[in-house]
């Protein structure tokens, strides 16, 4: 009880500097289309860890349009190593956070503002986790090698992040931790084990054009093909399997006066397991080939193509992350934090590196509303938000568990 009260008190001491650093990276716009303001932020980010003693590498993304990744780095005086996962991109292009007059509002214990939940109140997180391990357990922060992986396009994803992590990460990590804002049931906070996987798609309905008042029976309406093929895309849902498809967007066709020759669908779907996700692809591919709606004149056919625009794929429950989310609970259950786990539908770079160490997820603060910039008058509408009393808390709960983890060794 003496240590919890210590490191309490120690944690509640950094957070002004803490709450500093978060108010100064969400003042930096970091849409992901941004560049710049990306490329602000991973700079800010670096010098904000280099009191700690991590040296920094920017790696550009494969997208020109997007900014660097960063990585910052510790060695340590042991073999293993513990590698910490964040991002720099947010959801909000500058307009809207103008549009919306959407920037820091401290109200109370929730602190408003773009980034605060997702994901810029996690990399404070690690920043806070770090600097009480090297205050009250040097010997944990000085022997463990520690990796900071921001990635700067997560929000889309990015591929190129998860090869570079890999490239950075061995069989001496002892666990990927990502720092995404932890769930709730109720009070109770949630860390997260598993998460789906995504693929989007576009369907394409071919079929002939024709005049719609003179030559009406010797057209092929792709319009009408399409709205058959996207009711079968919907029925492919199956929850009890957790398999959800979405259609996103319809497109085809022009003037009224015209049966059209083509039109589009795209989407996603999204499973948890990945024997589900793969039967799920195979259904969606099998609605290529010929379609049902045919001209009346000569039984000339529409066709359908599907096209696989984009994969990332499940993170499934696995060993490793359920002996990280035992080595959480049990650090919980000293502090009398009663730790519950979860599976998320969301993605995360947990998705790109939980088959290469063992990874747990949702090591950030609580917030939430995440992706949301609009309020209301009347309540219903809230921008995202962190709460603040939760910082103290999850880095405790996040620091005793790594000093365990650390000591547990591979």
């Amino acid at each position: 009880m003496q240590e919890r009260a210590l490191l309490e008190d120690s944690l509640a001491a950094r957070m002004p500097e803490a709450l500093d650093m978060l108010r100064r990276m969400v003042g930096i716009n970091s849409y992901t289309g941004n560049p710049d303001g990306v490329n602000r932020l991973g700079r800010f980010t670096a010098e904000s860890f280099v009191p700690l003693g991590f040296s920094s590498e920017f790696v550009p993304s494969t997208n020109p349009d997007w900014g660097s990744h960063l990585f910052l780095n510790r060695p340590g005086g042991a073999a293993q190593s513990i590698a910490m996962v964040s991002h720099l991109d947010t959801v909000f292009p500058p307009e809207e956070e103008i549009r919306n007059n959407f920037h820091w509002n401290q109200e109370g214990s929730r602190i408003y503002g773009p980034g605060t939940h997702d994901i810029k109140g996690g990399t404070v997180m690690m920043w806070l986790v770090l600097a009480t391990l090297k205050d009250h357990f040097p010997e944990v922060f000085e022997k463990t090698a520690w990796h900071l992986f921001l990635n700067s396009s997560e929000e889309t994803l990015s591929k190129d992040f998860g090869e570079h992590c890999s490239e950075r990460m061995d069989r001496n990590t002892l666990a990927a931790l990502v720092f995404e804002a932890e769930g709730r049931l109720g009070s109770q906070p949630l860390l997260v084990t598993s998460r789906k996987g995504r693929a989007t798609w576009r369907i394409t309905a071919t079929g002939r054009g024709a005049h719609a008042g003179g030559k009406h029976r010797h057209g092929a309406n792709a319009a009408v093909q399409l709205a058959h093929t996207i009711q079968k895309v919907a029925n492919l849902t199956d929850l009890r399997r957790d398999l959800t498809f979405n259609v996103g967007t319809i497109s085809g066709g022009g003037a009224f006066n015209r049966v059209p020759h083509e039109a589009f669908a795209e989407g996603e779907f999204r499973a948890f397991s990945p024997e589900v996700y793969s039967d799920a692809m195979n259904q969606l591919m099998a609605l290529a080939g010929e379609g049902e709606v045919r001209s009346v004149a000569d039984r000339f056919g529409c066709r359908l193509e599907v096209t696989i625009l984009d994969e990332s794929r499940p993170w499934p429950r696995n060993p490793g992350s359920d002996r990280l989310f035992e080595i959480w609970r049990n650090a919980g259950e000293r502090i009398g934090m009663e730790v519950g786990v979860e599976e998320r539908g969301g993605l995360s770079d947990g998705n790109l590196l939980w088959d290469l160490a063992p990874t747990i997820d949702g090591l950030g603060p609580w917030g939430d509303n995440d992706h949301c910039s609009e309020r209301s008058a009347d309540g219903t509408k809230e921008p995202e938000y962190v709460d603040l009393d939760s910082f103290v808390p999850k880095a405790l709960l996040n620091v005793l568990a790594i000093v365990d983890l650390a000591q547990s060794g591979n």
